[in-house]
């Protein structure tokens, strides 16, 4: 494994926690890059972790020689690609800590229960649970979706200043699944601001004719996450709608405390 002189000046001092500072920090510099989108200059990151620059340069000379990070030919540093092997593994991880909790919600709504992420521009569906009855439906694990024809891609993006998402939906382009789906940004902002009025989001018959689905978005997820449940349109009727709702927002709660409880080694 390729060492530094961070190795050696730094980590050998306890952190508060009782970690390895030098540890402590490189995480915590990764972290800021990827708040900063990405990419950074040594004094920006000096500016804002309060680290002094000659600590910076060695920690980060660590992480370019293990592949963490890259330094780019404008001599800026960009996240390096060895972090999406991690970046994967633990997508399918979360994955497995939810299915309890889908399983949960197939339980009491009788429905199929999905969990879905925000990766890149695309939705990813990282886990789901089977309904009892027998209905083939567009979601499985793996498949990828645009945002704007989903109701875990509403949930996903209510928060997301108008802005944001008009540039997503300019990238993507607004492809219609069904004669249901919203073609529209105008169109999408608006059911958008319906979700946070809401506080669910639908998708009623738009990725898939016949099919309804009600999302919500997990509080506080270590990454964007949404849950679901989808079935047919004579099942997830308004009615049903009504009792389904409040057992996906409970649901969602407890997957994000069980969540962060596993971001801070609680089990």
């Amino acid at each position: 494994m390729p060492t530094s002189s961070a190795s050696t000046t730094d980590a050998a001092k306890p952190a508060a926690s009782g970690g390895v500072q030098s540890l402590e920090r490189a995480f915590d510099l990764l972290e800021r890059m990827a708040d900063a989108g990405g990419e950074v200059g040594l004094s920006e990151l000096s500016a804002s972790s309060g680290l002094p620059l000659p600590t910076i340069h060695r920690l980060m000379r660590t992480l370019v020689a293990c592949g963490y990070v890259r330094q780019q030919p404008n001599r800026r540093y960009a996240l390096g690609p060895r972090l999406i092997r991690l970046g994967e593994s633990a997508s399918r991880l979360l994955g497995t800590w939810a299915r309890p909790y889908l399983a949960r919600l197939v339980e009491e709504t009788g429905e199929t229960a999905n969990m879905a992420l925000l990766d890149g521009d695309e939705i990813v569906y990282v886990a789901q649970v089977p309904s009892k009855h027998s209905m083939r439906m567009f979601t499985e694990v793996g498949r990828r979706v645009l945002p704007h024809s989903t109701g875990v891609g509403k949930a996903l993006l209510a928060h997301t200043p108008d802005d944001e998402v008009r540039a997503l939906l300019s990238r993507t382009g607004m492809p219609a699944a069904t004669e249901k789906t919203i073609t529209t940004a105008d169109g999408f902002l608006a059911a958008l601001a319906a979700v946070r009025d809401a506080g669910y989001a639908v998708d009623d018959n738009e990725q898939e004719i016949g099919v309804r689905c009600l999302a919500v978005s997990v509080p506080d997820s270590p990454t964007a996450a949404a849950i679901s449940i989808s079935g047919p349109a004579g099942r997830v009727t308004e009615a049903a709608t009504e009792k389904i709702v409040p057992i996906l927002q409970q649901v969602a709660r407890e997957l994000s405390t069980a969540l962060a409880n596993t971001a801070n080694g609680q089990h």
